[in-house]
């Protein structure tokens, strides 16, 4: 069976049907497609009537937008892997249709340019006779080569058959006899949120605010105050990037309209001083947000907006620690222990041990995990204790303190007070360069020897666990980054329960670190201790199991 990595999906069952044919329709096109599958309507639509169809507008009614919800919904639980897009160029209504410049009936003028070109065309519409079968796939590659720009290889697959059962079911569904409640539509549709990584609950909003939109669509996306309380928010994605995919998701979706993005600084932004927005969408959760907008413009002499209300998609994947509907967050803790970037050149180490370098904020956990890798077979190099070991009487590091920051450091045991060394350089960035400067070196040094009395042993992996492992520049002796990141607030809890000192001690100390998000930039994988001490053993055994298929997979490509 070919494989192919974008297809588009002409579904043409009667709009009462579909609902019932969606998940298994899918699942075949996932059998076929493995990255972006476009969906393209047109109930009703014959392939095998020996003419061939034309497209035409599809009008937007209620149980459109309950067909859309359920596509994503089917998309999320049987497909997840592809990137499911349904397009709506040709859904409008007819009054509209025929005010504007596009010929009535002919929504695609031209073809319509897709941001992925697609390979495959594939279908749901059923045969009649199985003598048709040519004659079915020339006509659907004829009329998806009218409304899109495909490979010049377009090929064309018919679905298999639905089950019997199925089919059974089906009948048993009698077409409505009342004709379809059509959708109020607005000029102008406002909706907010993060939108980071788009998934089927934001195409179900984004497609469903589209319908609803005749001419404008405003979208509200939050910027750095608004993600301050988002989890593992240090994972959300660059502001640029995020409108980047929304741009593109849009533009193939329903390029007739004005699409409008502008920055989300508070939970209102220009929803409550826009004169022409006439309706926001919400789903049940944001809907309290909805009515505050309305109560914000009212008080500024605007008109309340028609609040269109979607449901929430439920995730049949959740985990215990995850929403159970479908979350940008859940998302992103699913991340965690997979390889984000891929790493840097290190084709100057040595292919063994594989050297991890594993480093996070004070409180993060990062020592935690350290030994949670020990007890899976990595050897752990404690940088901290190495750090104590420079400053042993007779090293080099000790000799060269002394000279630096003076004799009247020592104890009676001719051994270094660190505390008195810590305040002749706190605050003092000239000083604390001046030791670090001595001691970094040295310890990179033992890190150096550790490792190599590891590969003499045969020893598979080494993780380096250092606090200041990006700040002291010593990426260069490992094959991977992990960093281990907590919320502020979590840590500096930590920190004064751990150590005994106060709030702004514990901040203080926060703040003289890297923060979470520059050490994420610089990261190969991302673990959080944030959850139960059994949710941190899953993640290690997730990364460590995938560090042991990377290097698997290094080894036979040597």
């Amino acid at each position: 069976m070919s494989r192919f990595s974008t297809g588009i999906l002409v579904l043409t069952s009667p709009l009462h049907i579909l609902p019932l044919r969606i998940a298994p329709v899918l699942s075949s096109a996932a059998e076929r497609v493995e990255r972006t599958l476009y969906v393209h309507l047109h109930p009703g639509l014959n392939l095998g009537s020996g003419s061939q169809p034309r497209p035409v507008f599809i009008p937007p009614v209620v149980d459109l937008s309950t067909l859309i919800s359920r596509l994503y919904s089917n998309a999320a639980d049987v497909c997840g892997h592809l990137d499911v897009r349904v397009l709506l160029t040709n859904v409008r209504s007819q009054s509209t249709a025929c005010s504007g410049t596009t010929i009535p009936n002919s929504p695609f003028p031209t073809p319509q340019s897709l941001s992925h070109s697609p390979e495959v065309v594939l279908t749901d519409f059923a045969l009649q006779d199985p003598g048709q079968s040519h004659q079915v796939t020339q006509c659907l590659q004829r009329y998806t080569g009218h409304c899109y720009v495909c490979s010049p290889s377009l090929r064309s697959v018919l679905l298999h058959q639905q089950p019997v059962s199925l089919q059974e079911e089906e009948e048993g569904v009698k077409e409505p006899k009342e004709k379809a409640e059509p959708m109020e539509t607005y000029s102008d549709v406002v909706v907010g949120g993060t939108f980071d990584r788009l998934h089927g609950a934001h195409k179900t909003l984004l497609n469903i605010s589209c319908l609803l939109a005749n001419k404008r669509f405003l979208i509200g996306v939050c910027d750095q105050a608004m993600l301050k309380r988002k989890v593992l928010k240090e994972l959300v994605q660059p502001y640029a990037l995020r409108i980047e995919k929304l741009r593109e998701f849009l533009q193939d979706i329903r390029p007739s309209l004005e699409v409008e993005i502008v920055p989300l600084d508070d939970p209102y932004g220009v929803s409550v001083v826009d004169p022409l927005l006439q309706c926001i969408v919400v789903s049940e959760e944001t809907r309290k947000g909805g009515e505050a907008v309305n109560r914000k413009r009212i008080e500024n002499g605007l008109p309340a907006l028609v609040l269109h209300e979607i449901q929430l998609l439920k995730d049949a994947h959740h985990t215990e620690t995850e929403e159970e509907k479908i979350s940008s967050s859940s998302l992103r803790s699913r991340l965690l222990g997979t390889l984000l970037a891929p790493p840097q050149d290190t084709s100057h180490l040595p292919p063994l041990p594989y050297v991890i370098g594993l480093t996070g904020g004070s409180g993060s956990g990062k020592s935690s995990i350290a030994k949670r890798l020990e007890t899976l077979g990595a050897v752990r190099i404690d940088c901290d204790k190495l750090g104590h070991e420079v400053y042993q009487p007779g090293t080099a590091a000790y000799h060269r303190v002394l000279e630096e920051f003076g004799s009247d450091l020592l104890n009676d045991d001719k051994s270094i007070n660190r505390r008195a060394l810590g305040r002749k350089v706190f605050g003092n960035q000239v000083r604390l360069k001046a030791l670090t400067n001595i001691v970094w070196p040295e310890i990179a040094l033992l890190v150096k020897e550790r490792i190599r009395q590891a590969r003499e042993e045969g020893k598979q992996v080494c993780v380096v666990d250092a606090a200041v492992l990006l700040e002291a520049g010593w990426t260069d002796m490992v094959h991977e980054i992990w960093v281990t990141v907590i919320p502020e607030e979590e840590a500096v809890l930590r920190i004064t329960e751990r150590d005994g000192v106060n709030t702004d001690d514990a901040l203080r100390r926060l703040q003289s670190q890297w923060s979470n998000a520059k050490q994420v930039e610089h990261a190969n994988v991302v673990l959080s201790t944030l959850w139960e001490p059994e949710v941190t053993q899953k993640q290690v055994l997730k990364a460590w199991n995938l560090l042991q298929k990377r290097i698997q997979q290094r080894q036979e490509g040597q």
